[in-house]
């Protein structure tokens, strides 16, 4: 028998509401869609479970609104669920655009050997869920989160995920990987 010294408290996933207003949220949309949106794919492979398109955003001075209302929520979640220790989004948020018939992310984790060390994951909803269907965001076997706009989803990179073929209209969303150091 053994007794261990510390509970495990990391949390699947946590969520915050209202991250960005509807007004925001549109606003985001039409600016991913001007960055100009490409075939999403995985690692630069011709391999692909993935159907969507995508552009990226960085923290210019027109952008960095977003990465400091991101910021601080993302701060708040770690420390509340997850403590990792992390250290910034080093590669951007990645606007991305999934469309009936079939937009879908099929199951994956969000890190691979040789890539950065991504600690946690963050999806925030920017479509009104009223204008599609399918396109769930699933964490784990069976956890079907709440996609309401302007919510933010965060949850451990290393934790299987999908997002569900989208089955009428267009699902948008912005998603960004936070890194730190190695796990020990």
């Amino acid at each position: 028998m053994t007794w261990s010294l510390e509970q495990d408290t990391i949390q699947d996933w946590a969520y915050w509401d209202n991250v960005f207003t509807k007004e925001e949220c549109e606003t985001i949309i039409k600016e991913g869609k001007k960055l100009g949106l490409q075939k999403g794919t995985v690692n630069g492979s011709k391999f692909n479970k993935r159907k969507s398109s995508l552009s990226w955003i960085y923290p210019t001075l027109e952008h960095q609104w977003m990465f400091q209302r991101v910021t601080h929520i993302v701060k708040s979640l770690n420390d509340d669920f997850f403590q990792f220790d992390l250290h910034g989004f080093d590669e951007g948020f990645q606007f991305t655009h999934y469309k009936a018939p079939g937009g879908a992310y099929g199951k994956h984790v969000d890190r691979w050997m040789n890539g950065p060390i991504r600690k946690l994951s963050i999806t925030i909803q920017l479509s009104d869920p009223s204008t599609y269907k399918g396109g769930d965001l699933v964490i784990g076997e069976d956890c079907l989160v709440p996609r309401e706009q302007g919510k933010l989803i965060a949850f451990p990179s290393f934790i299987v995920h999908e997002v569900t073929p989208v089955t009428k209209g267009e699902r948008y969303s912005l998603v960004a990987w936070i890194t730190g150091k190695k796990f020990k």
